[in-house]
């Protein structure tokens, strides 16, 4: 890993606030989401309905669905930066121990690679 140009450990701390509100607002999301699915699918068998209506329900299923795989997905990054600032390796890349750029860590703070691996991963 790269030492040079450190981070700021204020700039770390403040990071570190951030990845946990944003755990917080994701395990909430994620919580919300699993209410509506099971609405969703209560409501669908207690009533008379239209088949349009349940398509609109399993579109809104499906994107719901979609939005947790994400938010599961975003909550193991988050989980992984905070790891990193615990173990004092946070805003360098996994990949390749280079320095993530604090322009990419202000936008996302629980980005583990540089935006060039990231780009390239995808």
């Amino acid at each position: 890993m790269n030492t040079q140009h450190a981070l700021d450990p204020a700039y770390i701390e403040s990071k570190r606030a951030e990845l946990l509100a944003l755990r917080a607002q994701l395990q909430m999301a994620a919580t919300g989401e699993d209410d509506v699915t099971g609405g969703l699918q209560k409501e669908s068998t207690e009533r008379a309905h239209e088949y349009e209506d349940d398509a609109q329900k399993l579109d809104m299923l499906e994107t719901s669905r979609n939005l947790l795989r994400h938010d599961i997905a975003r909550l193991a990054q988050i989980n992984r930066a905070l790891r990193k600032i615990e173990e004092g390796t946070y805003g360098y890349s996994d990949i390749s121990g280079e320095r993530i750029s604090t322009a990419r860590l202000d936008a996302l703070p629980e980005a583990t690679s540089t935006l060039l691996e990231q780009q390239a991963r995808e």
